[in-house]
């Protein structure tokens, strides 16, 4: 049990004393290693982009035989169909010109006042067209 006891000691010293500052180990093969794993990585990370960009062109060509079959279409295509008819006007449009204001739709003249006054005496019973006349 000693033995086991003084190898798990020795290891741990020797940690101890990198963490205190000590001096480190110096692989002299250390260089060459870590340029062949970023080299690796690099090309772990391009193979996966790639692997990534055949998936996606897959789904693409998915996406569009459906379109094709169900006479859909692309986003881009529809908001640039929407953005060209919004653009220009339509004859037959709901909604005026916000420029545009129908005649007599302003204060011109308080005649109109009267008139629509006049318009409703009409329509009252004769005492209370002699009422409001006073």
């Amino acid at each position: 049990m000693d033995f086991v006891m003084k190898q798990a000691l020795g290891g741990a010293t020797k940690d101890m004393g990198k963490m205190l500052g000590g001096e480190e180990e110096k692989d002299p093969d250390a260089q060459k290693k870590e340029e062949e794993r970023q080299e690796a990585l690099r090309q772990q990370e391009e193979e996966r982009k790639a692997k990534h960009a055949r998936m996606e062109a897959e789904r693409e060509r998915v996406r569009q035989t459906i379109r094709d079959k169900y006479g859909l279409k692309k986003k881009e295509e529809k908001e640039a169909e929407e953005k060209a008819a919004m653009e220009q006007p339509c004859e037959g449009s709901l909604t005026r010109p916000k420029k545009a204001i129908p005649a007599g739709c302003g204060d011109d003249d308080d005649d109109d006042e009267e008139s629509i006054l006049d318009t409703v005496l009409k329509f009252l019973p004769g005492p209370l067209q002699d009422m409001f006349k006073k």
